[in-house]
């Protein structure tokens, strides 16, 4: 069994950690472009860039507090297609993981 309090800890720091450089991006992307039109390319490019990266924190973020859900309904460290326990290693290194070795490698 996963310790879970550890667990909680770790994703609610993640968590925290995620919406900060979600708030950071969102700011560069309310940034009004450059008068310059050769600089407004460069910040268009950079904008796609960030949109980019908003995109993959959103994402983490929905994992996150998927996670921090199955914490509270008890079925944290269970994977969430088989039923199986999810190696405490791979919780260790991805304590948001919802799907055992198997399961994930088959997804790729």
């Amino acid at each position: 069994m996963p310790n879970t309090d550890a667990a909680k800890a770790r994703l609610e720091q993640q968590l925290a950690e995620l919406k900060e450089r979600q708030k950071r991006i969102s700011l560069e992307l309310a940034e009004p472009l450059n008068r310059d039109l050769s600089e407004q390319a460069v910040e268009m490019e950079d904008d796609e860039s960030l949109e980019g990266q908003a995109a993959l924190i959103s994402r983490e973020i929905a994992s996150v507090n998927r996670a921090l859900l199955r914490i509270g309904q008890g079925s944290y460290g269970e994977c969430v297609r088989c039923g199986d326990r999810i190696a405490p290693k791979r919780l260790e290194a991805r304590p948001e993981a919802a799907l055992c070795f198997a399961c994930a490698s088959s997804e790729q």
